[in-house]
């Protein structure tokens, strides 16, 4: 039978919530110990443990057939790859960086400066859209040093939280991309593959979809049903059911995560009393 082959980060925190959304998605690993490849126990579909680097290259080749992958490494060396889902995690920025002793007002404060980067590509598109000229230095890991010890005035590197560039006294100043974690598909990715490939799509579509709602049940008096439902107008509609207690209803409906709690307050004002919240594992649409 036809597999579908992709890759994840070998480790790290990208790999770890790419297994964690694959097990939601219903797809059961079958991993072992330092394993470079494994198949899935129920799922026409087999992972490769690579090196989070190496994944591009990997899809530009055809080797495997999709990848969870970080946009900032598709924009630096994905040559082109289509993103097939947006997933929503491992969300970072990939930004200038420099002492906090510099005097920084605008970028063309960086003309004719030495800029140290694991990014020479997305830094110098940045770069020459906006006319300026600055020397790159190509480094490998622990770039942030690299202003400290004399090499580069600046940096362009990852940024998640900002406590690593606060610990090497640098400041951000310009962020060049905003990235997450996504699905890439290869260029060179077969029909069967992608037949896979678009129900797996499916099930990460309604696993995302889900963690963005909560499941809301409450009871209300029957004279405080129209404001209340005016508040949770669900995916089309509440749905209300009669309880036993005469004049008293259950209503049921589903609230963005992003307006949860104003929602609640809302509700509470509206006259909502046992307010039930539980969490949705899928979506369906």
């Amino acid at each position: 039978m036809k597999k579908l082959k992709i890759a994840i980060q070998k480790s790290g925190r990208l790999h770890d919530e790419s297994i964690a959304l694959l097990k939601d998605c219903g797809i059961a690993i079958d991993n072992g110990r330092d394993q470079l490849k494994a198949p899935a126990k129920n799922f026409p579909l087999e992972i490769y443990y690579l090196r989070n680097g190496d994944i591009p290259q990997y899809l530009i080749d055809g080797v495997v057939d999709c990848a969870i992958i970080g946009e900032n490494l598709l924009v630096e060396k994905g040559n082109g790859i289509r993103i097939a889902e947006r997933l929503g995690f491992s969300k970072c920025r990939v930004s200038l960086a420099v002492a906090k002793i510099f005097e920084y007002d605008c970028i063309e404060d960086l003309h004719g400066k030495r800029i140290a980067t694991s990014y020479p590509v997305t830094t110098q598109r940045y770069l020459q859209e906006r006319g300026i000229e600055a020397e790159l230095h190509i480094i490998n890991g622990s770039v942030e040093i690299a202003p400290n010890i004399g090499l580069a005035d600046a940096i362009c590197d990852i940024v998640s939280s900002g406590s690593t560039l606060f610990k090497n006294n640098l400041k951000e100043v310009e962020v060049i991309l905003k990235s997450e974690a996504v699905l890439a598909a290869s260029p060179r990715i077969d029909s069967d593959s992608l037949e896979i490939l678009k129900k797996v799509q499916f099930r990460i579509q309604s696993v995302l979809k889900g963690r963005d709602f909560r499941y809301v049940l409450l009871n209300a008096p029957n004279d405080r049903i129209e404001a209340i439902t005016k508040i949770l107008p669900g995916i089309k509609s509440p749905t209300i059911l009669p309880l036993v207690d005469t004049g008293w209803s259950s209503i049921h409906s589903v609230v963005n995560q992003e307006v949860f709690w104003d929602v609640i307050e809302e509700l509470k004002l509206a006259g909502a009393e046992g307010i039930l919240v539980c969490p949705i594992e899928k979506m369906i649409s």
